[in-house]
């Protein structure tokens, strides 16, 4: 897929999902007291921010000691975003969550929550796929931890105002987009994959 800057942008806001993540971050807060819940937001936002930024620039790295290809980054980029999407569409019944005592730094808020698998294979992707467009992916990653920032931030007031039913509705939207992108990321690597074979026979 050739991503452009708002596509890219709307992809890592779908797999960073701020507003499927309102949960998670309002069970690892509730022990910390309310005035300090922003600062720990912002500061688990920019470790996960500082993670994924630094994929961007070893990406290339990686993928050549790794032995691994654009195509196989593509179709397991696929197939990792769809399995997140069903998640978000037909979420798992709710399981009692560690107890998280004092302050949570990195684990789980920045990473999974955020930076992980799924974000981490996508700006891989999008580098390996426009090296020399890596500006607009940084803007695009930037755009995404604002957003995600200021979601997570307001969520309290965005639960309050729009209700928890609007909250699961958009979620459940937000799910159906992001399995209609996987699906289409994987149509194309297993494309490119057959016309692999028949040139090569």
């Amino acid at each position: 897929m050739n991503y452009t800057f708002v596509s890219a942008t709307i992809l890592l806001i779908l797999i960073t999902d701020p507003i499927g993540n309102i949960p998670i971050f309002a069970n690892a807060l509730k022990n910390v007291a309310v005035e300090r819940r922003p600062w720990v937001i912002l500061r688990e936002v920019l470790i996960a921010f500082v993670l994924l930024l630094t994929f961007m620039f070893v990406g290339d790295g990686f993928l050549r000691v790794m032995n691994l290809s654009e195509l196989s980054l593509q179709i397991g980029g696929g197939v990792i975003l769809f399995l997140i999407a069903l998640r978000m569409v037909f979420p798992p019944p709710n399981a009692a969550a560690p107890e998280m005592v004092g302050e949570p730094l990195i684990v789980p808020l920045a990473i999974p929550a955020l930076a992980g698998p799924s974000a981490l294979a996508t700006v891989l992707l999008l580098v390996s796929q426009a090296p020399g467009r890596r500006m607009e992916w940084i803007a695009a990653l930037c755009v995404t931890m604002t957003v995600s920032a200021v979601v997570l931030v307001l969520a309290e007031r965005i639960q309050r105002v729009a209700g928890d039913r609007f909250v699961v509705a958009l979620e459940r939207l937000m799910g159906l987009v992001l399995v209609a992108v996987s699906i289409e990321m994987m149509l194309r690597g297993i494309k490119t994959f057959a016309r692999q074979l028949a040139a090569g026979v």
